[in-house]
């Protein structure tokens, strides 16, 4: 690999650290009674289902695709047959349910010849197969649009959420399938293809002899592992600029469609949290049922919650839901729902707080077994400087929140919002004092942007 001559070094950020670590194994998972294709996990989709109740698939069958974009397909992850069609409120599409037939039956896509492609081949090949979802554009952290030059494509290597998956693990022994993806992406862009890797320890075969890739160092606390954070100090987006994004895992699964022709969205995913009776990975389909990981939560009596993804930004789907497309982990923690005698006059020895109101900060080596108690209500706006510790961009959270919640298009585009998702201001909503719900606040700015800006 080619050494990186500089290391970028973030200062600002938190490290949560909680219960629940996997161990590298990777033993059978349940078998799942289903599957789910999930529109929620698509942010700005508007889904059109193309077969309908009892229609038998296979897996890289096209469910259903973008409304205002057909070209954008989403796949079965599986063979079997679409049981149900799922809907909420005004008819809307909440999950495409397949049950599997036990066949392991793929279709099978004409795919070229990586050597001689044009970039137009690589991009019919993707929606053709249902593979396009897996980049996601910057800005508005939305699918990418097929027509759009994106300057560079950015994959983070690692990531320094709470309790995340070890991205090195998650790749081991996938060197040749994660190659031929990155020759993939090397199509889309004129630019470079990025891969950021944690300095801290070298990484494993699989990003260490990459080839076609441009390879960065960063050190520091979560939220450095977020692909936004590198994008901001490697390459940052300006106005009319676009980027996309992928997960390691997703270029894998690029790299066995170009080799096999087959859409195959197997992965590798941890199963985390102070609940889990023993916090392993296991290797799982998107869309997976996790009414199965059922027998391998802790049976204590308190209420938990499932989340599809980290504690941070990840989805409450309990343990009869899906997991996401885009999640490398489910977490169970305890729901928090018992009532605390005393509340914030206890010491609070087992509660983390990054300023120190509570003891705990002389431990700094704890790990904690934290639940989803807000202790404490929404409150007037604090600006105690809590947002600038954990956000390590050259922006200014609280202005360009504040801009979120009063509509101003032009504010927010002045204040960065071009160079943020949900994921990179979520440490802001839980060193919040006020309980201010960012990450919702932030979407809802993102989604005006995107009407009024386009």
């Amino acid at each position: 690999m080619r050494a990186s001559s500089n290391i970028i070094k973030l200062k600002k950020g938190l490290n949560i650290k909680l219960r629940g670590l996997p161990e590298r194994v990777l033993p059978k998972c349940p078998t799942p009674t289903s599957y789910a294709i999930k529109p929620a996990d698509f942010h700005g989709l508007t889904p059109k289902m193309l077969l309908a109740e009892g229609s038998a698939v296979k897996a890289g069958t096209p469910v259903f695709c973008d409304k205002y974009r057909p070209e954008i397909r989403f796949a079965s992850p599986v063979s079997g047959t679409l049981q149900a069609v799922r809907r909420g409120e005004r008819r809307k599409i909440l999950e495409a349910v397949i049950v599997p037939d036990g066949q392991g039956a793929s279709e099978q896509f004409a795919v070229p010849d990586l050597k001689t492609a044009s970039r137009g081949e690589v991009v019919e090949a993707m929606l053709r197969a249902g593979a396009w979802p897996f980049l996601v554009q910057r800005p508005y952290g939305v699918i990418a649009d097929p027509q759009a030059a994106p300057k560079a494509i950015f994959i983070s290597g690692f990531d320094t959420a709470p309790l995340a998956a070890d991205a090195d693990y998650l790749v081991n022994g996938e060197g040749a399938p994660f190659q031929k993806g990155v020759d993939a992406l090397r199509k889309l862009t004129a630019g470079s293809v990025h891969l950021s890797l944690c300095a801290d320890y070298p990484a494993n075969n699989t990003f260490e002899y990459a080839k076609g890739v441009e390879v960065h160092r960063v050190r520091g606390p979560h939220p450095a592992g977020n692909v936004g954070v590198q994008i901001h100090h490697i390459d940052p987006i300006n106005k009319g600029e676009v980027v996309w994004t992928i997960a390691p895992q997703h270029v894998v699964a690029l790299g066995r469609l170009f080799a096999t022709g087959a859409y195959d969205v197997a992965k590798v995913v941890a199963l985390v949290g102070s609940e889990v009776k023993k916090p392993r990975y296991y290797r799982m389909v998107a869309g997976t049922s996790l009414s199965g990981l059922a027998e391998l939560v802790n049976d204590r009596g308190e209420h938990k919650r499932v989340i599809s993804g980290n504690v941070l930004t990840g989805a409450n789907v309990g343990i009869n839901g899906y997991l996401g497309f885009y999640s490398n982990e489910v977490t169970v923690i305890p729901e928090g729902d018992r009532y605390e005698p005393l509340g914030w006059l206890m010491p609070r020895l087992k509660k983390l707080s990054m300023s120190r109101s509570y003891l705990s900060w002389l431990t700094p080596a704890r790990q904690y077994a934290l639940n989803t108690n807000l202790n404490g209500g929404q409150r007037a706006f604090v600006v105690n400087g809590q947002y600038e510790r954990v956000l390590p961009m050259d922006i200014l959270p609280v202005f360009l929140i504040k801009a979120a919640i009063a509509g101003d298009v032009e504010r927010m585009e002045q204040l960065g919002i071009y160079e943020v998702v949900e994921e990179d201001l979520a440490l802001c909503e839980f060193v919040c004092a006020s309980k201010i719900d960012v990450q919702h606040l932030l979407r809802k700015g993102i989604d005006l942007m995107r009407a009024e800006a386009g």
